[in-house]
């Protein structure tokens, strides 16, 4: 009963009530009771002009959302699901927000050195240890420019001075040192404070790989752990989530065949390294007249997703720029939703969970800290 009460309080209300006592604090820590919460959504989407939420249950609904950037300057360029922050990224700036407060702050990319710098996650240094209280937590970013190679700089959430820590790429010895890695993703997926990518050696490679940045160490791994499929056609999907919190799980749709496979790992994620990880098959699905979630070849367009207990929930564009919500479970199409209150065609799209994780620094942070 107080559990269903407190699943209509407002998120910032929730934060305050954590003091009340610990079963409250240990409830409100749950991701079980964000998700089951009145006000939770679970992607969030942008056009030219307007940011939308999109809740799955108990029915699939479009609310439109504010956020205090400059539209007209610039729309958004791509979004960034960072754990328990989210990132809108821009030509001149991005955004950390946290949806549900309400609550953004604007990050300035490094221009002086670079016009086409552009800022690709966020993380914290958590000196290895996954269980560091927010308030502990010192917040950076990262981004780089191309000039011959990738140059990649850091900004201390505290400052707002970028620096070049003279990466030095860090090669294990399942690497192949005398291959450079080639980035599949270009925004990184956030776990416990590290950022992780897909990549691969060459376009030939059966078996993709992950590598990763320790904001603590403030460097490059060239191999985190090895992927258990790859890529054969441009329209594959291939996409990296967080899964239950601490490991990861990766989609992949067969362009030719339609077929979804979903891999997570065994284990949790061990920041440090990545030797023992592995990977099991969780879920095949072959659904006839299934649509390809990759509508043309560029990458940018990959579908997001998230698993909820044996259900697959997917977001995605079909042909012609419109989005959609399939809902899969056992190896059946339960629902497939066309979000007509989207009003502009092709927009950008990204998982979503929400968080009681003030944005460092950004408004209401402090109040919020406090309790």
């Amino acid at each position: 009963m107080v559990d269903e009460i407190l699943s209509h309080v407002p998120p910032l209300s929730l934060v305050r009530f954590k003091t009340v006592c610990k079963r409250w604090n240990a409830l409100f820590n749950d991701k079980k009771f964000i998700n089951n919460h009145k006000l939770t959504f679970r992607f969030i989407l942008t056009t030219q002009s307007k940011i939308y939420s999109v809740s799955i249950d108990p029915k699939i609904m479009v609310h439109e959302l504010k956020l205090d950037i400059p539209w007209r300057e610039s729309p958004i360029t791509h979004l960034v699901d960072c754990d328990e922050l989210f990132l809108c990224g821009k030509n001149k700036e991005a955004t950390v927000w946290n949806p549900w407060f309400k609550q953004s702050r604007r990050i300035n990319a490094d221009y002086a050195s670079q016009p086409s710098f552009g800022i690709s996650g966020i993380g914290y240094d958590n000196n290895n240890n996954n269980n560091m209280r927010v308030t502990q937590r010192c917040y950076k970013t990262i981004g780089s420019y191309w000039n011959h190679y990738t140059v990649w700089k850091t900004q201390n959430f505290s400052s707002d001075e970028w620096k070049d820590p003279k990466l030095k790429t860090i090669y294990g010895e399942r690497s192949r040192k005398d291959k450079p890695s080639t980035f599949f993703t270009r925004y990184g997926v956030s776990l416990h404070g590290n950022l992780y990518w897909i990549a691969f050696y060459d376009k030939t490679d059966l078996f993709y790989h992950l590598l990763n940045f320790n904001f603590s160490s403030e460097r490059f791994y060239g191999f985190f752990c090895e992927l258990p499929c790859g890529v054969n056609h441009p329209r594959d999907a291939l996409v990296l989530r967080v899964f239950m919190g601490d490991q990861f799980s990766l989609l992949k749709q067969c362009y030719k065949t339609k077929k979804i496979e979903i891999w997570v790992t065994k284990n949790k994620i061990n920041v440090e390294d990545g030797n023992d990880v592995v990977w099991m098959n969780f879920m095949s699905l072959s659904i006839p007249n299934f649509p390809g979630l990759v509508p043309s070849e560029y990458r940018y367009t990959q579908p997001s997703y998230f698993i909820d207990n044996n259900r697959l929930v997917l977001c995605f564009c079909d042909g012609i720029g419109y989005p959609c919500i399939y809902v899969v479970e056992e190896n059946k199409l339960i629902s497939k939703v066309q979000l007509n209150d989207v009003v502009d065609p092709w927009p950008l799209h990204c998982t979503y969970f929400p968080s009681l994780v003030p944005v460092p620094g950004g408004s209401r942070e402090e109040a919020l800290l406090q309790v």
